[in-house]
């Protein structure tokens, strides 16, 4: 599988041991609870796994994207939940901050999220605008010195354990996605309003709440990047979140093949293991290809970014086939453990559920398809001239 550096090792290493030893034995409560893991995240604050690919000087591990990926992978390979807040928090709420903030900016708040003192939450979604960004609704007014807002954001991860938001509105909505500017909100702040947890299907244990702005006020210093630049802005995060949704998704489908793989040795029927009949050892191996194919997808994604080429389209597409991969595999294993498979008793009814977010997060399937099916035409067009 590619050409490791020692660093990857080491990184799988060490998030897999954590991972089983203080993640996977609270991962169900987790779920049933819809309980947010407070003191998983305190330890993960205390291994450095909250600001992994972020240079030390502003508190980060100082490790590749690569390394990230595959820390992302190995705590979903144990919880979803987990790996979503994770996720969400390294990439939406530290990268704004990172490669948009001014370096006063990083000196008052990044530090204290990649540290894992306080975690990072971002606003793009809205109830009426979900991939048509152009269509927000919220709005920020130029009043005196400030900027005063209004509107609301849904399905906002971390954001009711959050302590510093970033959130995108619209400065000049005539121009829909060039207007649109990102501002820097802490918990706490006045005019917001946290509203009560949704009830998901997956993912339970991750914190996802709507988010309530009512005349917040807002000084130029918590401006992130140019005035209207916020949507490109927005585009670039996600771009790099798409690489992180895809490693959770490797990881949970890594979860299903190898608790699949078990149940099948263990599984008699017609007096014999289940594992030596031709059907399952089918699915088996339908379920290896599509991971190890999603797997190649993902990693290399990772590495262009790492190398600073353009990675866009291939996060597309490590996002796009991971997640409907995870899905399907998921979906075999469910199947491989019959009745079993359909209740609590075992966790690949849960792998399943946390699996359909990894196809919805960070844009749909459908928009991966878009983005990747535009660069595909616009490369043909240039060919012919």
């Amino acid at each position: 599988m590619f050409f490791f550096a020692e660093e990857h090792h080491m990184m799988r290493r060490m998030v897999r041991d954590f991972a089983e030893s203080e993640i996977a034995p609270l991962s169900a409560d987790v779920d049933k609870k819809a309980r947010f893991p407070h003191e998983t995240f305190r330890k993960m604050a205390g291994l450095g796994l909250l600001g992994i690919p972020y240079p030390e000087e502003w508190g980060g591990a100082g490790a590749d994207y690569l390394s990230y990926a595959i820390a992302v992978e190995e705590v979903a390979r144990v919880c979803g939940s987990t790996a979503l807040s994770m996720a969400a928090h390294t990439t939406l709420g530290c990268g704004p901050l990172y490669h948009f903030g001014t370096d006063e900016q990083k000196k008052r708040f990044l530090r204290r999220l990649t540290s894992g003192e306080m975690l990072g939450a971002y606003g793009l979604t809205e109830p009426n605008s979900g991939s048509d960004a152009g269509g927000m609704q919220s709005r920020a007014v130029r009043n005196g010195s400030d900027w005063v807002l209004n509107g609301q954001k849904a399905w906002m991860t971390n954001g009711g354990v959050a302590g510093m938001y970033t959130v995108a509105a619209s400065t000049d909505p005539e121009q829909k996605t060039r207007g649109i500017t990102a501002f820097l909100l802490e918990k706490g702040q006045s005019g917001i309003t946290i509203g009560p947890e949704y009830e998901k299907l997956g993912c339970r244990g991750s914190n996802t709440v709507e988010f309530f702005m009512q005349d917040v006020r807002v000084p130029d210093d918590m401006v992130l990047g140019p005035v209207h630049r916020g949507f490109r802005q927005f585009m670039d995060i996600l771009n790099m979140g798409r690489i992180s949704i895809g490693a959770m998704a490797l990881g949970l489908a890594q979860a299903a093949v190898d608790q699949a793989s078990k149940y099948a040795l263990e599984r008699t029927q017609f007096d014999r293991p289940i594992a030596e009949f031709q059907g399952i050892q089918f699915m088996l191996a339908d379920m290896a290809t599509d991971l190890e194919a999603a797997r190649l997808l993902v990693y290399q994604a990772a590495m262009l970014k790492d190398r600073q080429q353009d990675y866009a389209v291939a996060a597309s597409k490590a996002k796009l086939f991971a997640s409907e991969a995870s899905h399907r595999i998921c979906h075999k294993a469910i199947q491989i453990h019959g009745g079993y498979g359909y209740s609590r008793e075992f966790p690949v009814e849960r792998f399943m559920r946390d699996a359909k977010l990894t196809e919805i997060g960070e844009g749909t399937s459908e928009i991966q398809r878009i983005i990747i099916s535009r660069d595909l035409l616009q490369s043909a067009a240039k060919s012919l001239g």
